[in-house]
């Protein structure tokens, strides 16, 4: 009898062993204090001269990556894996009201991040159309790669293109 009670909850450990691990992960998560982690690269499928991808990540919010369309994509690779908490996301050319409309602005982009072994995740995101941080939490592991592909925009006026103010990454320590 003993010995089917040591089977069983053997087997189950292999069954959830999945869910316990996610679960595991997710309270570990919750219990960090997130550090941030800076890009190594940053590229660009589209870029202006005086707003290349880099700008993105440089920690300024004064400078921002311009592109001229909707469907462009920043591609933002670090040193070694790591475990992606959050992003944050700025909008905008600028975080001063008075001048944030001055470009048009991403209000929906797909976060797709590669792990080590190539496996790729997607997460949609909705922005909202205002100055300031705005976080999504992820909770994904061995990160090596996180691309952001713009959906879609606020209108744009002529004569002027997509700003998006600064990308910032927290893992877990």
């Amino acid at each position: 009898m003993a010995l089917l009670v040591v089977i069983a909850i053997v087997v189950l450990g292999v069954v959830l062993y999945p869910q316990l691990d996610n679960a595991v992960q997710d309270i570990r998560d919750r219990l960090a204090t997130p550090a941030a982690i800076a890009p190594r690269t940053v590229t660009a499928t589209a870029a202006l001269p005086d707003h290349p991808a880099q700008a993105a990540a440089d920690g300024l919010s004064n400078r921002y990556w311009g592109t001229p369309s909707p469907g462009a994509t920043a591609t933002f690779t670090f040193a070694d894996p790591f475990r992606l908490l959050s992003i944050v996301i700025h909008t905008g050319p600028t975080a001063e009201r008075d001048h944030f409309t001055d470009q048009a602005r991403p209000t929906a982009v797909d976060l797709i991040t590669t792990s080590s072994d190539g496996t790729t995740r997607t997460t949609p995101i909705a922005l909202s159309d205002e100055p300031g941080p705005q976080r999504t939490d992820l909770g994904i592991s061995d990160v090596v790669e996180v691309r952001l592909h713009i959906r879609s925009t606020t209108a744009q006026a002529p004569n002027t293109h997509i700003a998006l103010g600064e990308v910032e990454f927290f893992r877990r320590p």
